[in-house]
């Protein structure tokens, strides 16, 4: 489990096949699992300047792998006991979207997502969401996009400073919006009463 807080920007030595390797300064062990632009992925090796992670055939029909090159995002999976911050974030990305516009607003940025539309009902206005790794609250959501406000230092310290439009980046939903919409959908229900509202707050 992740929380979508970087940890570090590590820079991409060699990219090949199924593997990725990483120059960074965070020290992981062999068999770690580790978030790189939001991607859950397992170490499969230590090097003496970094480490290098293993991608399944499956995980790279999912993700924007033009992206694995320059720097990524890392964030080393939360051991117990360490303080909760940002969101639940598993590292499965769900779908990938683009980058529709930016808009400085002098203190924040304004960035919209165009996403396929049967992804909208997994962001909820409000929510969480995680962007190639990175935690952010959803502020508006439209039928085929969603506008998120970024902070100058967010812009500064992640890849968001080098997004323009067109960009893909990976998206995970928030997880418990996932696993309500699954429910649901898989239920038959169309209307909630207060007693599944509890019993679904109930299973977490």
């Amino acid at each position: 489990m992740f929380t979508g807080l970087i940890r570090e920007m590590a820079t991409v030595k060699s990219y090949s096949g199924n593997r990725l390797s990483l120059q960074a300064a965070y020290r992981p062990k062999l068999g770690d699992s580790i978030a790189i632009n939001g991607t859950c992925l397992s170490v499969v090796s230590i090097e003496r300047d970094g480490f290098s992670v293993e991608l399944s055939p499956e995980t790279l029909t999912h993700i924007a792998t033009e992206k694995l090159k320059g720097e990524v995002h890392i964030e080393p999976a939360m051991q117990m006991g360490e303080r909760f911050e940002g969101h639940i974030v598993q590292g499965h990305i769900d779908t990938i979207g683009t980058v529709a516009s930016i808009t400085d607003n002098g203190n924040s940025f304004d960035v919209i997502i165009s996403v396929d539309p049967k992804f909208i009902a997994l962001i909820p206005p409000k929510g969480s969401i995680t962007i190639d790794g990175v935690s952010l609250t959803v502020n508006e959501v439209m039928k085929e996009s969603f506008r998120l406000t970024i902070i100058p230092i967010t812009m500064r310290e992640t890849l968001f400073g080098s997004y323009k439009k067109g960009t893909r980046v990976n998206i995970e939903t928030d997880v418990f919006a996932r696993y309500m919409h699954h429910i649901l959908s898989t239920s038959g229900k169309r209307d909630l009463s207060w007693n599944d509202v509890e019993h679904i707050q109930s299973l977490y």
